[in-house]
């Protein structure tokens, strides 16, 4: 499979895996903003990009920036269409105590391609019933 990523800012990284074997690719800000406690922003990251037939992207936080900063991601994972085909731009939100600057060429989330399956949908007047039932939040205790 062949991600085609576009530059749109000439100082854009294009992602990559870190390590042989790593899930996500790293996605990387063109742009300077501070994030203030509790302030979220959108982040640039420079690029387009063209997923494969049959797959989306899913866009995740840093464990690193999470737990040095509090800093992750509002609207986790994140879903990249496969037909969109604007700049991938990355919610960040601050829920540390100081104020965290992100810098041009930081990693600031990493992006999974996963495959998609779409389902035919059919209403019907009953659904199985499970041991589980309608058993929801809380519903397999606390502890």
């Amino acid at each position: 499979m062949e991600l085609l990523v576009k530059r749109i800012n000439k100082e854009a990284i294009l992602p990559f895996y870190a390590h042989e074997g790593d899930a996500g690719l790293d996605l990387f800000s063109v742009e300077e903003v501070l994030i203030k406690p509790m302030e979220r922003k959108l982040i640039a990251t420079g690029i387009k990009i063209q997923l494969p037939p049959n797959t989306e992207g899913q866009v995740r936080p840093r464990s690193g920036l999470a737990l040095a900063h509090g800093i992750t991601l509002l609207n986790s994972p994140g879903t990249i269409d496969e037909g969109y085909r604007g700049e991938i731009k990355v919610l960040m939100i601050n829920l540390g105590q100081e104020n965290f600057l992100i810098k041009k060429g930081m990693k600031i989330a990493q992006m999974v391609i996963k495959p998609i399956e779409q389902v035919l949908i059919k209403e019907v007047v009953e659904l199985k019933d499970t041991e589980r039932g309608e058993g929801g939040f809380g519903s397999t205790g606390t502890m």
